[in-house]
């Protein structure tokens, strides 16, 4: 855990900035950080502390010792009695299961996010947003009706929708086809050049970080072990031994 010196210079500077540190429940001692416009990969086998990371930073999951900040505003410290719920942290959070609301139109689902807009601003921001994520002449359709792609794409317009500072992947291309993911990648890819917010991706398709992270962090039993470029952590004997078997291409399941 830095001192708390090195945490306030950290702080000082733009982007996410996570030390965290618990024996239990779940094991996590993890310090990293995340400048805007980066996209930092997360990987390790299973169980190594991905997920629990990512719902730490959203406050989903509550950790009990460490400091969560954001561009100069702190999310969570330990020490200061600091933690900010769920509602009031900045996060897009998109995970492998779109979870759409079956009901709503795609306007809807991406609409109800912006409970922070005034009303009249609702939907025309909603269609702004689905049509930054190609989805022009699908607003009225309802997730039955689209394709997986297609509900991923609207997932990450609501995630948008909240106006992040960080946004967090959590595999969220694993359960559509090869094909499909290509042209998320392209998309992810465009969306990281216009937003400029720390993104953190979780993925099992190394194929898929080396393209898209431009460092990875590799975590195994909830430390992290290496941080790195994908082509330096991949040649670290330790990466290879953790990453065997655990990190391949993900198979297709069909749009």
């Amino acid at each position: 855990m830095a001192s708390p010196a090195g945490w306030a210079h950290a702080v000082a500077e733009p982007g996410l900035h996570v030390h965290l540190s618990q024996a239990q429940p779940i094991p996590l001692e993890v310090e990293l950080a995340c400048a805007p416009g980066e996209v930092l990969g997360v990987v390790g086998p299973s169980g190594a502390g991905k997920t629990t990371l990512l719902r730490a930073i959203a406050g989903v999951t509550k950790v009990r010792g460490g400091r969560i900040a954001v561009d100069g505003e702190t999310w969570f410290d330990s020490a200061g009695g600091i933690d900010l719920p769920a509602h009031r942290r900045a996060v897009g959070l998109v995970f492998q299961e779109h979870a759409l609301f079956p009901h709503l139109t795609a306007l809807g689902n991406v609409a109800v996010a912006l409970g922070h807009c005034p009303a009249t601003e609702r939907q025309p921001r909603a269609a702004e947003l689905l049509r930054r994520m190609h989805l022009d002449g699908l607003e009225n359709r309802r997730p039955a009706e689209l394709s997986g792609g297609q509900r991923q794409r609207v997932a990450i317009a609501r995630a948008l929708a909240r106006d992040p500072k960080v946004l967090l992947l959590d595999e969220p291309f694993s359960a559509v086809d090869r094909r499909t993911r290509t042209r998320l990648h392209a998309e992810i890819a465009e969306l990281r050049n216009g937003l400029s917010i720390p993104m953190l991706l979780v993925s099992h398709d190394i194929d898929e970080v080396t393209r898209l992270a431009d460092r990875i962090a590799l975590l195994d039993q909830g430390s992290l072990k290496l941080t790195g470029r994908a082509s330096e952590l991949l040649s670290q004997p330790l990466a290879r031994e953790l990453l065997l078997g655990e990190i391949a291409e993900t198979p297709d399941h069909g749009d």
